[in-house]
């Protein structure tokens, strides 16, 4: 395969459209085409029904999505035909379906149909077969558009996908740069925030360090980066590795106007005792040493509407 065509295939998927643009949050599509991608590296017949893929595609967007995502699960897999001009995702289907507005969406039930399946156009379906390395790469640039790291390994073990890459790829010069350039500012975020925290974990107080170097410590968007986040000291909190783990997952976040921790209802300790995660939950997360670095109440709320596992145990007053 040319590169040319490689290069226009990465475009197909990094051009369907996200409902990203003001800041809202939605792995719809992403997940749905991970979950094709892992499909395809199986082996797996091009088209699906969703009702085969239903129940995956459900836990997907429990664990990965915000709350009550898994409402409308349905979504991705009726308007991704109408990403990439059409190249990208097929739907067949009954006729009087088909010529329904595709903005019209189905409901769970019509697309359930036995009779209703859809996937990766013949094309993109025989792109992966000629060049099956191209399938991890594809996956790490969703994970990579959508995600935040510490979810990467996650989300690709949930949909069964191997990331790993057995035919590496020379970027161009631009890509290396860009590379590079995303590298320096993801040090200088980190830095800037550990620094305000003074390299304690602002739920834990975890600060360990070897020799002079802070192990297991991380700087965590608020607001995640690839949903727009910006790298700045109010949208950052320090966390330990742990903590960073379960705050992109949704089991706590900080209350927008007190900033106080609190944690899921789905959220479920094992020890439920003073050494349990829940002993964190009610009070105040450590704040930073500089009032520039505080979160600010906007990226919470981003946080609480779209990563949060909503609704959040009773808060105590302390």
């Amino acid at each position: 395969m040319t590169t040319q065509k490689v290069e226009q295939l990465k475009q197909l998927f990094e051009g369907i459209r996200r409902a990203q643009s003001d800041g809202r949050f939605s792995p719809h599509k992403p997940l749905l085409l991970l979950l094709a991608l892992a499909r395809a590296q199986q082996g797996a017949q091009r088209l699906t029904r969703l009702e085969d893929i239903d129940p995956q595609l459900q836990q997907l967007l429990r664990e990965f999505g915000p709350t009550n995502a898994a409402k409308s699960r349905h979504y991705p897999f009726w308007h991704l035909q109408t990403d990439g001009k059409g190249q990208l995702w097929e739907v067949v289907g009954p006729a009087s379906l088909l010529q329904r507005n595709p903005g019209a969406t189905p409901n769970l039930s019509e697309l359930k149909q036995d009779s209703v399946f859809a996937g990766f156009s013949e094309s993109v379906d025989k792109s992966l077969k000629q060049e099956p390395a191209l399938i991890p790469e594809l996956g790490h640039l969703l994970l990579q558009s959508y995600f935040p790291e510490t979810l990467h390994a996650d989300i690709a073990e949930a949909v069964g996908l191997d990331l790993t890459v057995t035919n590496h790829r020379v970027e161009d010069a631009s890509e290396s740069y860009e590379s590079v350039i995303r590298k320096k500012r993801t040090r200088a975020f980190r830095e800037m925030v550990l620094r305000a925290y003074e390299y304690r974990c602002c739920v834990c107080g975890f600060d360990l360090r070897i020799g002079h170097i802070p192990a297991g410590l991380e700087a965590a968007h608020i607001q995640w980066h690839t949903a727009g986040g910006p790298d700045i000291g109010p949208n950052g909190l320090s966390l330990c590795a742990l903590h960073h783990k379960l705050f992109d997952l949704g089991a706590f976040t900080l209350t927008p106007d007190s900033q106080k921790i609190v944690f899921s209802e789905h959220a479920v300790s094992g020890t439920r005792g003073l050494t349990g995660e829940l002993q964190h939950h009610g009070k105040s997360a450590l704040e930073p040493t500089s009032a520039e670095a505080k979160p600010g109440a906007h990226f919470l709320e981003w946080n609480w509407s779209h990563v949060f596992k909503r609704e959040a145990r009773t808060l105590v007053r302390i």
